[in-house]
């Protein structure tokens, strides 16, 4: 596929899979975030107030209400069951909505078209992520490595995007958070020399095999013959490995292709 078409196709994929949000999400509330805060049938306990630097809020009746490190959910929860509890409104319906977030920094980093640090205005998953980074640029690898510290502990989390777009994958476009790092690495490559219409490096597919990846070179010119075509391959040690290559084998990261001249 032409390089600028799949960076225009991903473009539009990473905006499409934006899905609307609601406070039912994972987000987790922090000092800055402005806040609505409703109570049906009672307009004067609306209340809209910035999480301060202690990671609450004051609410009408009730007092210091947490918010920081919690979901909208768990916060309404809260403030619903003090409302009854306290025997100022029964079964009270509580609705709250960021109205402005804190301003959560990430990082995308590697190959995506304009790498850098991004200031979040709204919940955001990988997908929104990489589109305020333009997208991930023709050299880029089909998957991104999420970089996350929480309690002195990083945790590293490779994510499939070829799988995300697919039925299912929903489930791998979690949440950023503040401070998340996102960095896509080179595509692999491999290369074919020898007797091809157009030797040299190519992206890497998943999946690829052998006769898959000489159609990459434009296939076996006349003076080639596809038999006896070899792969050179780095074993884990290092060393390298000569290797006979059948059309339906799997081409790996690295691998040199070699085509051989026909001797007929």
């Amino acid at each position: 596929m032409n390089k600028v078409w799949r960076s225009l196709l991903m473009m539009c994929a990473l905006l499409l899979a934006a899905p609307a949000w609601s406070a039912d999400d994972d987000y987790r509330m922090g000092t800055g975030d402005v806040l609505r805060i409703t109570v049906y049938g009672n307009p004067d306990l609306t209340t809209e107030a910035r999480v301060g630097e202690d990671g609450g809020l004051t609410f009408p009746l009730i007092g210091a209400v947490k918010a920081s490190g919690l979901t909208p959910s768990a916060v309404e929860k809260d403030i619903a069951s003090r409302l009854s509890k306290g025997g100022f409104i029964v079964d009270p319906n509580v609705n709250l909505n960021i109205v402005q977030f804190r301003g959560q920094q990430i990082s995308v980093l590697g190959r995506v078209n304009r790498p850098g640090k991004f200031t979040l205005e709204k919940v955001s998953r990988v997908t929104d992520a990489l589109a305020l980074a333009s997208g991930i640029s023709a050299d880029g690898a089909d998957a991104v490595t999420l970089v996350r510290t929480q309690d002195g502990k990083t945790e590293y989390r490779d994510i499939d995007l070829v799988a995300l777009f697919k039925q299912g994958g929903e489930a791998s476009n979690v949440l950023v958070q503040d401070g998340d790092v996102l960095n896509v690495s080179r595509q692999p490559m491999f290369y074919i020399y020898g007797e091809v219409q157009r030797p040299g490096s190519f992206r890497l597919e998943q999946g690829m095999s052998v006769v898959q990846a000489l159609s990459m070179g434009g296939g076996v010119n006349s003076r080639g013959t596809q038999r006896g075509i070899l792969i050179l391959r780095r074993a884990a040690d290092g060393t390298l490995q000569e290797l006979d290559a059948e059309l339906a084998d799997l081409v790996k990261k690295d691998d040199v292709i070699y085509v051989k001249e026909s001797l007929f």
